[in-house]
């Protein structure tokens, strides 16, 4: 843990954001542009859903960021063999000059986010340029690093916050009246639209903006992580020294913060709530999940609460006993992270009540939609532990101390596309 801190005044220099040609697909070549986009490849856990997107176009980014195979490494040189494939066929072809790219989705329900899309510098989190503030799991580490390696691409962007209101955001917004590269509505109601920056007046404007500027990491630790990887076995200067990112400015476009759900698939209810007695209060709710998340929302504003769900109906347990807590939670961190929910679950409930290791996926999943993790909790028997999300600046005050909160902790969004603009390394 490194404790020392990250403020803004003290980062040695700022975002380094760099223009690139753009790998795109050709909307002549594919059914639609919508047709061939994706969810973020850690988004896409449902086989069902990962079949939906293979059947949704034979080009579809899916086959390249979760190429299916009968081992790993014959996954990643099928995606690398379709992305050479691609390229050659003209299903993806390269934009004529290097620019950076805005990229703006919106719901149709007042929610509009805009962002820059570009290869920024890579550095490590002892800089405060670039603020993790999540663990990563090694083996997900070496899967994307693989990926990367064979296909030589950044193959999605991943998603980083900025504090802004300055000249980058106003070129957003100027580049955003203008008609825009492509637009697509996904199935999900998100539209979707994209634009290039290539005047270099513009560029060196957002340039210079972002270079007194640190960002956080809402989604995408494990791509981080693994450009952090990949451009240590690479000597400098080379491409790998830049990965691909989505800069959203959140004071001018605030994100949502959603929590991530546990299943605890070998858990049944019962046995869960039996274990909690005399270390948590439980109280049994008769009610619709949206009424049960709205309970819960009450019961989080006074301390640690979680919904457990599986047995057809939901349980709201509070009230944490504190000796627990001094027994379990390392005394360490700052109070801050001490009292995360996630930090409480993981700490007190996983490892010492319940004895569930959490980086075992026969264990435990983590699954970003409540109703979903109940609904498979019910089929096969475990338990869903529900969790109230964390606000945005607690988020970021732990990370500007240099604290990762417990691993899978918040869920900003939304997330970008991925299929819209690809970058890559060797062209």
């Amino acid at each position: 843990m490194n404790t020392a801190g990250h403020s803004e005044a003290t980062a040695r220099r700022g975002l380094e954001l760099t223009p690139f040609r753009g790998l795109r697909y050709d909307p002549d070549r594919v059914g639609s542009l919508a047709a061939v986009t994706s969810p973020p490849y850690d988004v896409v856990v449902r086989p069902d859903g990962l079949h939906h997107l293979q059947s949704a176009d034979p080009y579809n980014i899916v086959r390249l960021i979760l190429p299916q195979a009968g081992t790993p490494s014959a996954g990643n040189e099928q995606a690398a063999d379709t992305l050479r494939r691609w390229l050659d066929e003209g299903v993806l072809t390269t934009d004529p000059e290097p620019g950076l790219y805005i990229y703006e989705q919106s719901d149709g329900n007042g929610m509009l986010q805009r962002g820059i899309i570009g290869a920024l510098r890579v550095s490590e989190p002892e800089e405060g340029v670039v603020l993790p503030h999540e663990d990563v799991m090694p083996p997900i580490v070496a899967d994307r690093a693989a990926l990367m390696r064979a296909t030589s691409a950044n193959l999605e962007p991943l998603l980083l916050t900025y504090r802004g209101n300055g000249f980058a955001s106003d070129v957003v917004e100027r580049t955003a009246e203008q008609p825009p590269l492509l637009s697509t509505t996904t199935e999900d109601g998100f539209h979707h639209c994209l634009w290039s920056v290539t005047d270099p007046a513009e560029v060196a404007l957002v340039q210079s903006d972002l270079s007194q500027r640190q960002a956080l990491i809402a989604d995408g630790h494990h791509r981080w992580a693994t450009y952090l990887r990949l451009r240590a076995e690479h000597p400098s200067p080379s491409p790998w020294d830049y990965g691909l990112v989505l800069l959203v400015d959140t004071v001018r476009y605030p994100l949502r913060v959603r929590a991530i759900h546990r299943l605890l698939h070998a858990l049944p209810v019962a046995d869960a709530l039996v274990s909690l007695d005399g270390l948590f209060r439980v109280r049994h709710l008769d009610v619709p999940l949206p009424e049960a998340l709205e309970v819960l929302a009450d019961a989080a504003c006074a301390g640690n609460a979680f919904l457990l769900a599986g047995d057809g109906a939901f349980h709201l347990i509070d009230h944490p006993d504190p000796d627990l807590l001094t027994r379990t939670v390392p005394a360490d961190r700052p109070a801050a992270w001490r009292t995360l929910d996630a930090t409480v679950l993981h700490a007190a409930l996983l490892e010492h009540v319940w004895h569930i290791p959490e980086d075992s996926s026969a264990h435990i999943a983590y699954i970003h939609d409540a109703a979903a993790t109940v609904e498979k909790a019910e089929r096969n028997g475990g338990t869903a532990v529900l969790l109230h999300p964390v606000r945005e600046e607690v988020v970021l005050d732990l990370a500007r101390e240099g604290v990762t909160m417990p691993r899978k902790s918040t869920s900003f969004g939304p997330k970008p596309a991925s299929g819209l603009v690809l970058r890559a390394l060797d062209l």
